[in-house]
């Protein structure tokens, strides 16, 4: 129920997964990689990376280098809860229509100008800002690649729920299993005096 990789899915059902099954460190399984999900504008295409459970980090076991969540919540579509979500919790996943035009965003505060609607997405939500100008802006990390965007990322006007940002935003709170595997780490490598 999560998804279809780069074929679309239900954000929700992600971080449920999340709950249910646990995932890896973006150390173990970087966010971004030297291929990253096909994209619109993007030569050649490529499909959704086979997963492998296995680390890129050699010193890392998959099972081991899993992370759970305790809940999985939708945020109210209002900028200053999504605001207080990422201020107090860390980063949201928001989806939003993306349009031909964001295929070819390089820098700025991307607004939708031009082009066809060409599907949903689903994104990083990991801060906010304003320009010099005074134009507010939510910043995002995309998982295409890092050659796309500004270096993987990029910004979307905030307030005006643009290309619908706002409309669909999750998220999670950590499980304290996590703290436990650490904690056991850190036990295991004291010495006993």
């Amino acid at each position: 129920m999560c998804g279809d990789g780069c074929d679309g899915g239900y954000p929700i059902f992600a971080w449920k997964y999340l709950v249910q099954n646990g995932v890896v460190t973006e150390e173990c399984d970087p966010y971004f990689d030297q291929i990253g999900c096909a994209h619109p504008g993007c030569e050649p295409s490529y499909l959704t990376p086979r997963c492998e459970k296995q680390c890129k980090a050699n010193n890392q076991v998959w099972v081991e280098a899993k992370h759970f969540s305790i809940n999985a919540y939708r945020i109210n579509s209002d900028p200053h809860n999504i605001m207080a979500e990422v201020y107090q919790n860390g980063p949201v996943e928001v989806s939003f229509t993306v349009y031909e035009d964001f295929a070819h965003y390089k820098s700025g505060v991307y607004k939708h100008i031009t082009g066809d609607e060409l599907g949903g997405h689903a994104v990083k939500l990991i801060g906010w800002g304003t320009t010099e100008q005074g134009e507010d802006y939510w910043l995002l990390a995309n998982q295409w690649n890092r050659g796309w965007g500004d270096d993987g990322y990029f910004k979307i006007l905030r307030g005006a729920n643009e290309c619908g940002i706002e409309e669909d935003v999750v998220a999670g709170l950590p499980s304290p299993k996590n703290l436990i595997l650490n904690f056991a780490d850190v036990d295991a490598s004291a010495d006993v005096v």
